[in-house]
């Protein structure tokens, strides 16, 4: 390849074969960030106007291209406003030292979280459980009651039991252990929720949206269990498919 290279007078050294490598990764790891949120439609809507920027300069329409070409002079500023929660996430990820890999849950944990989440759906009783990705949940966890326990189903009923004073709050799952119980999650706002989605719902929407992790849901009006990631929640799981979701989330 060198030697090809060589013969088109193109000076290419190991070090550019390096910065390419770094920065196609770098797009690949991104491009995983925002896949499947809404960042993407404004990615494409970008696209659109840089098209018709140059399209508007092709075809002498002046006055087009210089109110976008004012618009696309603050493109960096604009980035910025537009996906502040995503940067925020990805600054937040590459600071705890997880931007190149992910912790994974054990099979076992998955296997003690649906054996509890499918009883509970049995009894309607209502549970939130937040299963900590790449981004830390930290004060998350320090608002709630530390527990630092194995992942049970036995723990987990008890936890969610309704006359016990954790039963309302969200439990959170950190590196296979039950870190903390009772926590109070952000609620997803500025949606159009569907009148099926209670306080526990928009709970889990709300720390999906601010972070990667991902929430279950049972709830307490149908025994239905939910699984919320990116921001946006799958309803009405059965066993097969539920185990399907956190497997494919957490254990790959």
């Amino acid at each position: 390849m060198f030697n090809f290279l060589h013969s088109l007078n193109l000076q290419f050294s190991w070090q550019d074969l390096v910065d390419i490598v770094l920065v196609a990764f770098i797009f690949y790891r991104l491009i995983l960030l925002i896949r499947g949120t809404r960042a993407v439609s404004v990615i494409y809507g970008l696209f659109l106007l840089l098209i018709v920027y140059y399209s508007s300069g092709v075809f002498g329409l002046y006055t087009l291209h210089w109110l976008l070409g004012q618009f696309l002079g603050s493109i960096f500023l604009v980035v910025i406003i537009l996906f502040q929660k995503d940067i925020r996430k990805a600054l937040s990820a590459m600071g705890a030292g997880r931007f190149w890999m992910r912790d994974h849950v054990g099979k076992e944990v998955i296997d003690e979280l649906v054996l509890a989440l499918l009883e509970m759906g049995r009894s309607k009783t209502g549970a939130l459980v937040v299963i900590e990705r790449s981004t830390p949940l930290g004060d998350i966890v320090e608002r709630g009651v530390e527990i630092g326990a194995l992942v049970t189903k036995d723990l987990l009923l008890t936890i969610f039991y309704p006359d016990t004073p954790l039963h309302d709050g969200a439990v959170i799952i950190r590196n296979g252990r039950i870190a903390a119980a009772g926590c109070i999650l952000p609620l997803a706002v500025g949606l159009k929720h569907r009148a099926s989605l209670g306080t526990r719902h928009r709970a889990a929407m709300g720390i999906t949206e601010d972070s990667d992790a991902l929430a279950v849901v049972v709830s307490e009006e149908r025994g239905t269990i939910s699984v919320a990631i990116g921001g946006k929640i799958t309803t009405s799981l059965e066993e097969v498919r539920l185990k399907r979701v956190l497997v494919s989330a957490l254990a790959k």
